[in-house]
């Protein structure tokens, strides 16, 4: 009888814990055209270099204390092939048994990297079998692994169970967590003084490239239809000879071409992502949805997802606001997706007035260090990324110069009290 009470209040303590804030009421903004903004340039790199997985994990019809002990693994490395976080072990009591203890450190991930790599995009050759990839970076005590996403499959009916829709897992530990650590930057510029500190980046190309063990993140921005680096954009995304590990959607497709968007139709987008995301996906790469620059007030994605047949596996979503009760309406909003979230980017901007970013240094500073323990608390939030794109003001940028900005400076500061 007492273990019966126990488990009854387990059970309700758990289901209290996914009542979020998904009917908080949509404000509306007087143009959502002004919200969407160029981005930097790509950087100028010309491929995507490959990096490694460190362990090889066979799960066939084994237990769900095999599948923890897998995700376990993934705690003690960066370089592993961990478990979807879609996947929820049966054998945990509570979805907060896994703590920010379990982050591993860039210096850990570069100690079981080669020295050779001159990128860390997590990929592998697209030419290769999928069901063993080969890596030319792998040291001798290590081996290629079958993608994670086939063995769960086979084991998943007698270990594990599917977590109900709107309801995400705990994000430490998760594949889906870059290299086990949330912080990122959108832009490369400030790569080399923050590397050291994130675990991903991105710069809205196909292409990312820089050395370190950060991963690179590519990106299929648009259709090719919006101007020349559109289309180059796009020609070098269907030219990628690699499988990466993570992938992000359509740039802003709900907002107008030629402010910074990719301003497609959805039917449009269900055109390109069947044909260029979904067999990514299934060679085993996680895809990040379609990116909205109407934040909680867009209509696009739900269009989108009712009609496409290979779901994301992570919501990419833009946050500009200037205040942490604006950032959780905008996580509240993309809970409805039933998937976690990465946060690609996010600046301190007063969206109520249109599209004016921030300028006061002190209210900038504020703003980074409320969001990023935010970010680095939430259950919601699997990855965040600083935006380091253009429109944004003097003040926001993390560089000035050669240098870190103070905002950058700042962003640097909170981070590292994490990573």
């Amino acid at each position: 009888m007492v273990s019966l009470k126990i488990s009854s209040i387990v059970c309700a303590v758990l289901l209290a814990g996914q009542v979020d804030a998904g009917h908080i009421k949509k404000s509306r903004f007087p143009s959502h055209r002004s919200q969407c903004l160029p981005r930097l340039t790509s950087s100028v790199a010309t491929e995507v270099a490959s990096t490694l997985y460190a362990h090889s994990v066979s799960l066939g019809s084994s237990s769900s204390s095999v599948i923890l002990a897998a995700s376990e693994m993934h705690h003690s490395t960066s370089a592993v092939n961990p478990i979807p976080s879609s996947i929820r072990q049966t054998t945990r009591s509570s979805s907060t048994s896994i703590h920010s203890s379990a982050h591993s450190t860039p210096s850990s991930t570069a100690a079981v990297t080669s020295e050779a790599h001159q990128s860390s995009s997590a990929v592998w050759p697209i030419s290769s079998s999928a069901d063993q990839p080969t890596h030319s970076a792998l040291t001798a005590s290590t081996q290629a692994t079958t993608p994670t996403t086939s063995v769960i499959t086979s084991s998943s009916e007698t270990s594990t169970k599917i977590s109900p829709v709107g309801e995400t897992a705990t994000p430490l530990g998760s594949s889906l967590v870059p290299n086990s650590n949330k912080a990122g930057i959108a832009g490369g510029d400030a790569y080399p003084f923050v590397k050291d500190h994130i675990g991903w980046w991105y710069d809205w190309s196909p292409t990312p490239s820089k050395p370190g063990p950060p991963i690179a993140v590519p990106m299929l921005w648009g259709d090719g239809t919006v101007d020349k680096q559109d289309a180059d954009r796009l020609k070098a995304f269907k030219q990628l000879t690699t499988i990466p590990r993570y992938v992000l959607g359509f740039e802003e497709p709900d907002c107008p071409s030629g402010s910074g968007s990719a301003g497609m139709s959805v039917q449009d987008g269900v055109a390109e992502w069947e044909a260029l995301m979904a067999p990514l996906k299934a060679r085993g790469a996680k895809l990040g949805s379609p990116s909205m620059c109407k934040q909680a007030d867009e209509t696009w994605l739900t269009q989108f997802k009712d009609q496409i047949s290979t779901m994301w596996d992570f919501t990419a979503i833009h946050i500009n606001k200037n205040s942490l009760a604006g950032v959780q309406k905008d996580i509240a909003h993309y809970k409805q997706y039933g998937k976690p979230i990465w946060v690609t980017e996010f600046a301190c901007v007063n969206d109520y007035q249109q599209f004016t970013p921030c300028t006061d240094q002190a209210e900038i500073d504020n703003f980074i260090q409320t969001v990023v323990p935010f970010f680095e608390e939430s259950n919601d939030v699997f990855a965040y990324g600083y935006s380091n794109g253009l429109g944004l003001g003097d003040a926001w940028p993390l560089m000035k110069g050669n240098s870190l900005s103070e905002s950058g400076k700042t962003y640097l500061a909170a981070i590292s009290q994490y990573h």
